[in-house]
């Protein structure tokens, strides 16, 4: 039966009791959409304490007539030198799709990112990802004045397939990152995807939230050493070992990875995607798993598909610039 948008109505965010209805909503959704993985209230609880995230004004929810939670949506306003950008990303339960409360969404989120980008006095720019086979919500944005900006590849290997030896310059050497090294490794990361489209700088603060995920794992979290001691590389990798287990798989994640501009073509990002490789496997995993940008400058795509990678599905971004 259609629920009329006038029985919808929309609340901010009101304390941690919201988060089970969330996570309930966003896995009906992964689900219903056939996405991947699977939300938890500790994942949520991680996400949403980002410092670069004002759970008040940055998240809203919208009920139906009977206080079920029907939509959620998240409103993401990292700061950039040039512009003000926000990443919007939105799950509507089934059942109420289609009436009217899609569009609510982006009208909510493009007053959002009017208001910071006035505030900051720089021009606005919505984004969306949506996966290519999710036709309603691309039609939607077409509708909306989106265009598209980017395509971007998820890309899979299996880890009981062999992997070759990696292959170090001479005198470098790989090892975990430490806690006392993050504004290095920063650095290192920054210097590393400058080049790289849709490009935010990385801050210690950002890198140490990352290092507070319930399922960070230090062992794969690994830097290349110059002789000289400059951080020159890097693999971060990830397991999600909640939703691996309540998903019935062993899937690992090559999360980042990234070589310092003076520091290319000697091989160190292919030796640290084997390196990494390696630590996923070594955790029993089956699946390595990663996201590549289809036009990355670096030729990244050319690497993964050299070391066994293949293309699982396309998810694109749309834009709409706002001032």
């Amino acid at each position: 039966m259609a629920i009329l948008l006038s029985n919808i109505t929309a609340r901010p965010y009101a304390g941690v009791q919201d988060l089970a209805a969330i996570a309930a909503l966003i896995n009906t959704c992964i689900v219903c959409d056939r996405l991947d993985g699977l939300s938890t209230v500790a994942a949520l609880e991680h996400e949403y304490s980002s410092p670069d995230f004002d759970l008040v004004q940055d998240l809203r929810l919208w009920f139906d007539q009977s206080n079920t939670l029907g939509a959620v949506a998240e409103c993401w306003l990292p700061k950039a030198p040039n512009e003000q950008r926000a990443y919007l990303t939105f799950w509507v339960k089934p059942t109420v799709r289609g009436q009217g409360i899609e569009t609510e969404i982006l009208a909510w989120a493009e007053q959002r990112l009017r208001t910071v980008a006035c505030d900051r006095q720089l021009p606005a720019v919505l984004q969306i990802m949506v996966r290519e086979t999710q036709t309603d919500r691309l039609d939607l944005l077409k509708q909306q004045g989106f265009t598209l900006s980017r395509s971007f590849y998820r890309m899979g290997r299996s880890l009981a397939a062999p992997i070759p030896h990696p292959q170090l310059p001479v005198g470098y050497t790989v090892r975990p990152l430490q806690p006392t090294e993050l504004e290095a490794w920063v650095e290192l990361f920054n210097q590393s995807f400058v080049d790289h489209w849709n490009f935010l700088p990385l801050t210690v603060r950002d890198r140490q939230h990352w290092n507070a995920e319930p399922d960070y794992q230090p062992e794969l979290d690994l830097v290349a050493i110059a002789p000289d001691g400059t951080f020159a590389a890097f693999c971060y990798c990830f397991v999600e070992t909640t939703t691996n287990t309540q998903r019935g798989v062993k899937e690992g994640w090559i999360a980042d990875l990234g070589t310092r501009r003076g520091f290319r073509r000697q091989g160190l990002g292919r030796a640290m995607l084997l390196t990494g490789l390696q630590a996923l496997q070594a955790q029993s995993l089956n699946t390595a798993l990663l996201g590549v940008d289809t036009q990355n400058p670096s030729g990244a795509m050319g690497l993964y598909e050299s070391v066994g990678f293949q293309p699982y599905y396309t998810s694109l971004v749309w834009t709409k610039k706002l001032l």
